[in-house]
């Protein structure tokens, strides 16, 4: 039987580069590595003590190239951006092309362009949306600790952030994102904004600009806010509260954060506000080590009462914990595990599974608290 063909697109970057050695290790070889630089593809194709990975010139604003990077795949995995310039150009390529797909972002304005083209699923293809740390992991945690012990939840408290370099697709996405990037052409998501009574309510929460966290080291700042994921994810779960924190340790980058909005409708150039972001997250980390943190508070009942359900997560880099969430979700898809149509990974993927692989690859440590480490404990002896 002949393997299938999975090609990455942005296979050399950040999180190309990791996702290609996930796959790896989840046995997928024969790869088809795609970029803009030649050098550094050969260069992630030598790591492979094989030999098996093709490289090919592929770039994703450009239609013939991208046309002669999809043709032949039975799956794209993109690792390229930035997100909300691309939307659906990769996976309407790939689908184009026959081929499944794996988008580590995507999020809604992808889905939108998708389906408005007709629903993939009538031919039986397979788009997988969000595979990544943020948006991808972070509600797929909160659905594993959901199950931990709990009998019912009822509020999520999250906070999410570190200190790592910013590659160049996050950077021009965290400016396109304050126009873009959420439903029906809305931003990513709205500062300040929590669910109460199971809703979006704007103005709820306030940022601490100066402040302390247990699951964080040193002195952070803590921004509310509210993205299409993080509501689609209280409805899942049905939380009557949500309050979610993007944790911001290093003083330059949220200064620079804090300027943006004014800047770019002073008419500043994007690209400029995005090299300054790269130097800010650079000083930022000068003499630190990098790290990232997820850390999930559930509250809810247990055998009829109330309790608590909590996990911290700490990791080396973002980009592998997006990196394994895209490769996790290519082997679901080959494997038959995932429906055709347009998805988000957070509602096809097994949150254990997701988790039983970032332990078991030392990608991330895990810690559970309250309910969820009783629970926790069993599994692990079971396993």
């Amino acid at each position: 039987m002949t393997k299938p063909l999975i090609g990455v697109l942005g296979a050399s970057g950040a999180v190309g580069r990791a996702a290609v050695r996930e796959l790896r290790a989840l046995g997928h070889t024969g790869l088809r590595l795609g970029g803009r630089t030649a050098a550094a593809l050969c260069a992630v194709a030598e790591e492979d003590p094989a030999g098996h990975d093709e490289t090919v010139w592929a770039d994703a604003t450009a239609p013939d190239g991208l046309r002669a990077f999809t043709e032949g795949c039975d799956l794209v995995l993109n690792c390229a951006g930035p997100t909300y310039r691309l939307r659906a150009t990769v996976a309407a390529a790939a689908l184009a092309a026959g081929a499944h797909c794996v988008d580590v972002a995507g999020d809604d304005p992808a889905a939108e362009d998708l389906l408005a083209a007709g629903d993939p699923a009538r031919d039986g293809r397979t788009v997988v949306l969000s595979a990544g740390a943020l948006p991808g992991l972070s509600s797929l945690l909160p659905r594993w600790l959901a199950g931990q012990g709990l009998d019912r939840v009822s509020a999520l408290t999250a906070y999410c952030g570190g200190l790592e370099t910013c590659s160049p697709t996050v950077a021009h996405d965290l400016m396109l994102s304050l126009t873009s990037g959420g439903a029906d052409g809305a931003a990513y998501g709205e500062a300040l904004a929590a669910v109460r009574g199971g809703r979006r309510v704007p103005r709820t929460l306030r940022t601490a600009e100066d402040t302390e966290h247990h699951a964080f080291p040193g002195r952070v700042a803590l921004q509310p806010y509210l993205s299409g994921e993080s509501e689609r994810l209280a409805t899942a779960l049905g939380l009557d509260r949500l309050d979610w924190y993007n944790v911001h340790p290093g003083p330059a980058v949220r200064a620079l954060l804090n300027r943006l909005p004014g800047r770019l409708a002073a008419g500043d150039d994007p690209a400029e506000l995005a090299d300054r972001l790269f130097l800010a997250a650079d000083l930022d980390l000068a003499g630190r080590a990098p790290y990232y943190v997820m850390d999930f508070a559930l509250s809810g009942t247990a055998s009829g009462r109330p309790a608590t359900a909590g996990v911290t997560l700490r990791a080396a880099s973002s980009y592998r914990l997006t990196a394994t969430v895209g490769a996790l979700a290519v082997d679901a898809v080959l494997r038959d595990r995932v429906p055709a149509g347009v998805h988000f990974a957070c509602d096809v993927l097994d949150p254990g599974t997701v988790v039983r692989h970032l332990r078991g690859r030392g990608a991330a440590d895990l810690r559970p608290t309250g309910t969820a480490a009783g629970a926790d404990h069993v599994e692990e002896g079971a396993l």
